[in-house]
């Protein structure tokens, strides 16, 4: 069956509320804090910041962030919660030149962040350009196995259809745009209110790479 312009959008409505329910509390992901350094006086760049929780969190441990996302409603909210934050609207596809610059010491991309890219190389291309040599990408995300089954945990989609996104793609991307994979860490799946807890599929993972 031909899935409908109706099934997509409901589709997209589910995973939200499941990327919500992934974050928890508004700010960095418990895998994340720990994975930071010292983030005293770095430049760090946060794309898909959201409402900003996050991003705040960025700098209250001592970095200088910019924050980027594609709703302006969004960051409305977060200008005037964080105003003294420098936040970017833009499509973290389609960065703007000044963030072009490879001026950041570390891109932080958090839940959500690949089911929006279109343009998997492309994508990590234009974060390459961002990042300064030596320079840091932490990305944590749902893993491309739970993106595969619903919320009773069946499976709805076959993990490697011609389409489907797959972790070993997203690691050979970063190294196609000189992001040498450093760290691959792959997390248990937990309940979230919409589907079942299995903690035998991963639900989460976080690559960690550095800009060659």
């Amino acid at each position: 069956m031909e899935p409908t312009d109706h099934n997509r959008r409901a589709w997209d409505d589910i995973h939200r509320q499941r990327l919500d329910a992934l974050a928890g509390e508004p700010g960095l992901p418990g895998a994340v804090r720990h994975a930071l350094a010292d983030l005293t006086g770095k430049r760090v760049l946060h794309l898909r910041c959201e409402t900003g929780e996050a991003t705040a969190e960025l700098a209250a441990l001592g970095a200088i962030v910019t924050g980027v996302d594609a709703s302006g409603q969004a960051l409305e909210a977060a200008r005037e919660r964080w105003p003294s934050i420098l936040w970017v609207q833009a499509d973290s596809q389609a960065l703007p030149a000044e963030l072009r610059r490879g001026r950041f010491d570390l891109v932080y991309a958090g839940p959500g962040s690949i089911v929006q890219v279109r343009d998997l190389d492309a994508w990590l291309r234009a974060i390459a350009t961002a990042v300064r040599p030596g320079g840091d990408l932490l990305l944590f995300d749902e893993h491309p196995v739970a993106l595969c089954v619903d919320g009773l945990m069946h499976w709805r989609e076959n993990y490697f259809d011609e389409g489907s996104r797959r972790l070993g793609q997203i690691v050979t991307a970063a190294a196609r745009a000189d992001l040498s994979p450093r760290a691959l860490e792959e997390y248990p799946s937990r309940g979230d209110g919409l589907r079942r807890h299995d903690a035998r599929m991963p639900g989460t993972f976080l690559l960690y790479a550095q800009r060659s």
